[in-house]
């Protein structure tokens, strides 16, 4: 039965309707994959290395911060981790039995690049030690025990799926711990780190991850198997509906009608509620090109690099998916007497508005100097006057039907990359950066700015001639976009 389900993977694979899209980006992000595998492996291999050059232990040190990398292990995989489960529903007509249909869903869990890719790491480090004369039978036990872990944060993950703003708790936790380790108030790693030298040092405590997984994979397990039923974990929920006038917004005409839809639907949907948390995140980015952490980062070309993510976070997660936060009911939209300029003004004069209260808030940056901030304020000015128009513009292209019930994919799905939209989104961040380079170069950092903040406020003049493009734009593609949204596979 195990190879008739593989079969089918298969065949819906080859006979999606999106397969030139999918196997594109399959080979894009098999480079992106072979990026991080060559990095893992190159940790993997030099850690020990590294460590012994600075005098310190390389298992007591690998031991110690191990409780930060599992937790953010689990905290991208809440992110981006998308649960593969088959279409299971017509499989239920069939005599097969349920417990066959979970065991492949949850063991195609296991193939998830999220737990491959930490091979790349413990595998060579493991091997390393085995070289360096460290007892082989405990440092194999001890790589047991690390994977067993890996692969309860999957299982974790799994059960955690439908809960949400649990990336924002588990992230604001990991936050909170490494911040307080940074200052010297809390060192979780004091009551971490003996757990994890015991599994190294004690053959037997490696079995307790072991006997973990086990226990949460049986959890798991009888979690689905118990809803398995269309009435019960299948059916689609009916959220309670609430009624939200908000008649202020009736005095703006047709772009207020399209504002209350989006707030609502900001409001009251899993999806846009992670896209907001997403961009409340990148507000806090700054923080590691302003505080001179890395020296990398620690250059006025990387500082507009920022300015333009601290101010642009809503405009950069929310924009990118214009108009595909409607594709529920686009074809429904479209069969209505809705001018294009009124839909598209609304979406941007919200991203706008999002754009001035993220600069405002944005004001703590003052802490690091006026300078700083006068970056920010500028990359805001640039994404007002530019990056809104563009990001509508790329959404004319991006034609990714969103599932706004799940959290799932905020970064993006496999129909959202084309070679127009990767064209589109180099003056998004790349041509600030020339424009600054080109004013620093020319004349001083000040100067640079000034070049940045007057292509923003270019692009605002010029702001009716350019939605007049895009309006014309969207209408060419009105029919493959409805025909995108209405693609299953």
């Amino acid at each position: 039965m195990i190879k008739k389900f593989l079969y089918l993977e298969w065949k819906a694979f080859f006979r999606s309707a999106s397969f030139a899209t999918n196997l594109a980006l399959k080979i894009l992000m098999g480079f992106v994959a072979a990026y991080f595998i060559i990095i893992f492996l190159l940790l993997g291999i030099g850690v020990f290395f590294i460590l012994k050059k600075a005098n310190l232990d390389p298992v007591a040190t690998v031991n110690k911060f191990m409780i930060y990398y599992l937790i953010v292990d689990l905290i991208f995989r809440l992110l981006l981790q998308k649960i593969p489960v088959m279409n299971i529903r017509p499989l239920l007509i069939f005599p097969i039995k349920k417990s066959t249909i979970v065991h492949f869903s949850l063991g195609k869990t296991a193939l998830s690049f999220f737990n491959i890719i930490h091979a790349f790491f413990l595998i060579p480090f493991s091997v390393v030690l085995i070289i360096q004369g460290f007892d082989p039978i405990a440092v194999v036990l001890w790589f047991i025990a690390i994977v067993s872990l890996i692969y309860l944060n999957n299982f974790i993950n799994i059960i955690l799926s439908n809960k949400d703003n649990l990336f924002a708790i588990f992230g604001a936790i990991a936050a909170t711990l490494a911040g307080l380790h940074y200052y010297g108030y809390f060192n979780i790693t004091d009551y971490t780190a003996p757990f994890f030298d015991a599994l190294f040092n004690t053959y037997w405590a490696a079995a307790i991850p072991v006997l973990a997984l086990i226990t949460m994979y049986y959890v798991t397990f009888q979690f689905f198997k118990r809803n398995l039923y269309l009435d019960a974990g299948l059916s689609q929920k009916h959220d309670v509906a609430k009624t939200e006038d908000l008649v202020w917004l009736n005095q703006f005409g047709t772009i207020g009608t399209f504002l209350k839809n989006d707030i609502k639907l900001i409001k009251r949907n899993k999806r846009s509620k992670t896209t907001v948390g997403l961009s409340i995140m990148f507000l806090f980015y700054g923080f590691l090109f302003f505080t001179n952490g890395i020296e990398a980062y620690n250059n006025p070309i990387m500082h507009i690099f920022a300015g333009i993510f601290v101010s642009g976070g809503f405009l950069i997660t929310f924009g990118q998916f214009v108009p595909s936060w409607d594709s529920a009911y686009y074809q429904l939209m479209m069969t209505q007497n809705i001018p294009y300029k009124g839909y598209l003004s609304s979406k941007w004069w919200l991203m706008v508005i999002a754009t001035l209260v993220t600069t405002l808030v944005a004001s703590f940056y003052l802490y690091f100097g006026w300078q700083t901030y006068l970056t920010i304020v500028v990359g805001g000015i640039y994404n007002i006057g530019v990056n809104s128009q563009l990001v509508l513009l790329g959404g004319a292209y991006t034609k990714t039907p969103i599932d706004l019930s799940s959290g799932k994919g905020a970064f993006g799905d496999k129909k959202a990359f084309n070679f127009k939209t990767m064209l589109i989104s180099i003056p998004q961040l790349v041509l600030p950066v020339l424009l600054y380079w080109l004013g620093s170069t020319v004349g001083d950092a000040t100067i640079g700015l000034a070049l940045v903040a007057a292509v923003g406020v270019l692009g605002l003049a010029l702001k009716g001639k350019v939605f007049t493009q895009i309006e014309k734009i969207y209408k060419s593609e009105k029919y493959a976009t409805i025909a995108a949204y209405k693609q299953k596979g």
